[in-house]
């Protein structure tokens, strides 16, 4: 380049530098309310007016930012746990966005900003900090959608095309004993269909037809009722065709007749039998529901708990307790580190030469992985093991072992496993109730509160019982919304049941069950057993007692996602943000509960088949059935949906219905006028002529059956051709709005292959 072009090149240099000056005194000037001088004024008052409003809006886009660094900069380690909120968030929406198409713009959404972010020099030199945030949540969002849409195509299990009755010949690849149901539910690896497609089918065996040669391993030869894993039978109902699509399974259903055994195993898994034996050894000391639950304990076989006794303790907030997870691997892991270190100190050789803490970490790190092995690895088990590890890891090196970037580690390593896990009441309720316990105790009131003072016992017991009480409260108010959205109802009492049901279950009823199994070793364990069933029915008790007071359940009707959206942001904020900025987190929660005190049930449920449809009544109360059905499942999603604990009639029976053997009539007064409806009931054949006139009288037809097109209502033909395509409704009437299973399903595997 030649001396000239280097001068005019400096030149320009030297301009354009002058004039970012100029532009950012313009800034200054116009944050201290001046117009910007110089070059930069108009001759006209209207083009000057606008130019000044523009530098005030920039201005205050920079000042924005400038607070936004600056309090992304003071956050310190705490920026971390957003990380796995970002990564939680990319799963969630790709279960929520509807189609590929949809995937490919979050995913390309996402990469634009991380692009435009590491471009931007203006934000590198002034605002570091936001600029890195625009990079990495970005990174983390993409990450997650991009993580479950691979996990989909990889495990995805085609199901099956329609209902059968097959000879299935297949390796049990899992079993799972339900004796309180009079079950066994074994799993096969078989081949089906005309191309022989291998796939993994569920079937439950009668238990009086099971062999003790049915164990993992073994081959075995059967006839069985198949069925494709069932779609949600209405909006917001368990989705089991999406669970079966990640685990794998292509058809459930029941064995006909007795099944023969093929081939006997060479070998049962060591961790299975172990599993197995133990339980068996359980309920054979001790009887009853209180045998059933300890065998839950000691090896995390639920299936002989009684249905009476589940649902008690969900009611009362206690069923936490009976899946294996974080109160239980926690008593394993801190018995194990307190008895190891007690006995290596007693060693002053030991306690001289080694450190002690690292060596007891490693001998409960030991232990918690074993009880997580032997309960079965249930992914809440796993879960709350890894995070047991990590506190052992931060206590052997002298850290805090309880922190919210304990938790962000713990939360992240499940989600890269099993990503799907995000969307689920497990993963949710013990990553809420752990987080709420964390943020709890930071706060300066609980540090205040708990902090060493000279007391006697009494206040101090005090103290921590007031602490256990407040910290119950914290965690009820915390899953409320979980499992309003979940489950569509929430125990109101659970937190002063669990003040001393955990208490009573860690410190009394699982060291009595170790103590018992170590003492059957000498055959002394017959006075441990009968202390461990006390225990187990003063839990029992406590369930029961609290499931039946009044008001002791609240029923909701199905929350709509942005209502869950709204509790989930409001509490992530609350609980990783610090300062005051913290509170800004109740306002999403107070939009939150303003819509539920106004959310009201759908005036019309329908099954996905057409056959059962719920009307219900203009104040929620109750709802009237089409169909009298004996389907406890279809009664209970009927109900759940409506917001109902009972109260439910048969349509024919209603005043406001006429029936007769094909149809019923029915007339509902929603949004200041009335909706005809006519529903299909019978199977006989009906003359299309008068089955048209009824049709061109109705507002809404529903139907099990096909339709012709010359059944034209006012609004709305819902027959079985129009619900394959749907799936169950949900109608709220005076709105006039359809919700439909597939419009929240979307182009999902588990959807689409039923449909395709």
């Amino acid at each position: 380049m030649g001396e000239g072009a280097k001068r005019v090149t400096t030149g320009a240099d030297a301009f354009v530098s002058l004039a970012i000056r100029k532009t950012f005194l313009s800034y200054a000037a116009v944050g201290q309310g001046e117009a910007p001088a110089g070059p930069f004024d108009a001759d006209d008052e209207a083009d000057a007016a606008m130019q000044q409003s523009q530098w005030r809006k920039r201005a205050r886009l920079s000042s924005g930012a400038a607070w936004l660094d600056r309090r992304i900069e003071g956050a310190g380690f705490d920026r971390a746990p957003w990380l796995a909120v970002g990564l939680g968030a990319g799963i969630a929406a790709w279960f929520v966005l509807p189609a590929a198409a949809w995937w490919v713009g979050w995913l390309g959404a996402c990469a634009l900003v991380v692009v435009a972010a590491w471009s931007n020099t203006l934000l590198a030199e002034r605002f570091p900090y936001l600029r890195m945030t625009l990079l990495a949540l970005p990174l983390a969002l993409m990450l997650g959608c991009a993580l479950v849409w691979a996990k989909s195509e990889l495990v995805g299990a085609e199901p099956i095309e329609r209902p059968m009755v097959e000879r299935v010949t297949g390796e049990i690849i899992a079993r799972e004993e339900q004796p309180a149901r009079d079950r066994v539910r074994l799993t096969l690896a078989t081949r089906l269909g005309d191309e022989g497609r291998a796939m993994a089918v569920r079937v439950n065996l009668p238990l009086d037809l099971d062999r003790r040669e049915f164990v993992e391993g073994a081959q075995i030869r059967l006839r069985a009722r198949l069925m494709p894993p069932a779609p949600p039978m209405l909006p917001g109902s368990y989705n089991f065709a999406r669970a079966a699509w990640f685990d794998g399974l292509s058809a459930t259903g029941s064995v006909i007749g007795e099944p023969e055994l093929v081939e006997a195993t060479r070998g049962e898994g060591p961790i299975a039998s172990a599993q197995r034996r133990l339980a068996a050894h359980v309920r054979a000391n001790l009887g009853g529901s209180p045998g059933a639950i300890a065998a839950a304990f000691a090896s995390g076989d639920r299936g002989a708990i009684a249905e009476a006794d589940d649902d008690a303790m969900r009611d009362a907030g206690l069923t936490h307790l009976l899946s294996i997870s974080g109160v239980h691997v926690s008593a394993v892991v801190a018995a194990a580190w307190f008895i190891a270190i007690k006995l290596l100190a007693l060693s002053p050789w030991l306690a001289l030469r080694v450190r002690l803490p690292v060596v007891a970490a490693g001998i409960a790190a030991g232990a918690g992985i074993a009880y997580t092995l032997l309960t079965g690895a249930e992914v809440p088990t796993v879960r709350s093991c890894a995070a047991a590890l990590l506190v052992l890891i931060a206590l052997a090196l002298g850290r805090e072992p309880l922190s919210m970037r304990m938790l962000a580690v713990a939360a992240g390593g499940v989600m890269l496993l099993w990503p799907e896990a995000v969307i689920g009441p497990s993963f949710q309720m013990s990553f809420a109730a752990v987080m709420s316990i964390i943020a709890l105790s930071e706060t300066q009131f609980v540090r205040r509160f708990m902090g060493p003072r000279e007391e006697g016992a009494p206040h101090r017991i005090g103290r921590w019982l007031a602490m256990l009480l407040l910290t119950g409260i914290v965690i009820e108010v915390a899953l409320m919304p979980i499992a309003l959205y979940h489950f569509n109802r929430s125990g109101l009492y659970g937190a002063l049941a669990n003040v001393i049901a955990i208490p009573l279950t860690t410190f009394v009823t699982m060291p009595l069950i170790a103590l018992a199994l170590l003492a059957d070793l000498v055959g002394l364990g017959a006075p441990l057993w009968w202390l461990t069933g006390k225990s187990l029915d003063l839990l029992l008790a406590i369930a029961h007692f609290t499931a039946e007071r009044p008001g002791a359940v609240k029923l909701l009707p199905t929350m709509e996602r942005w209502h869950f959206a709204l509790f989930i942001a409001g509490g992530l904020w609350l609980a990783l943000w610090h300062g005051r900025a913290r509170l800004l987190g109740l306002v999403p929660v107070a939009f939150g509960v303003l819509a539920l005190a106004t959310l009201r049930p759908p005036d019309l449920l329908i099954t996905d088949d057409g056959r059962h449809i719920a009307l219900v009544d203009a104040d929620g109360s109750g709802a009237a059935l089409l169909r009298d059905t004996q389907s406890d499942y279809v009664r209970d999603n009927l109900a759940e949906q409506a917001g109902l604990d009972s109260n439910l009639r048969v349509l024919a029976d209603s005043p406001e219905a006429s029936c007769n053997r094909d149809f019923c009539t029915a007339v509902m007064e929603r949004g200041g006028r009335d909706w005809h409806l006519l529903l299909s009931l019978g199977r006989d054949n009906v003359p299309e002529r008068d089955l048209a006139a009824a049709c061109g009288a109705a507002d809404i037809v529903i139907s099990d059956r096909w339709l012709p097109r010359s059944c034209r209502p006012r609004w709305l033909k819902a027959d079985r051709r129009y619900l394959e395509d749907s799936g169950g409704l949900a109608i709220d009437l005076s709105r006039r709005r359809i919700t439909s299973v597939g419009s929240r399903e979307g182009e999902h595997g588990w959807w689409r292959a039923g449909r395709d």
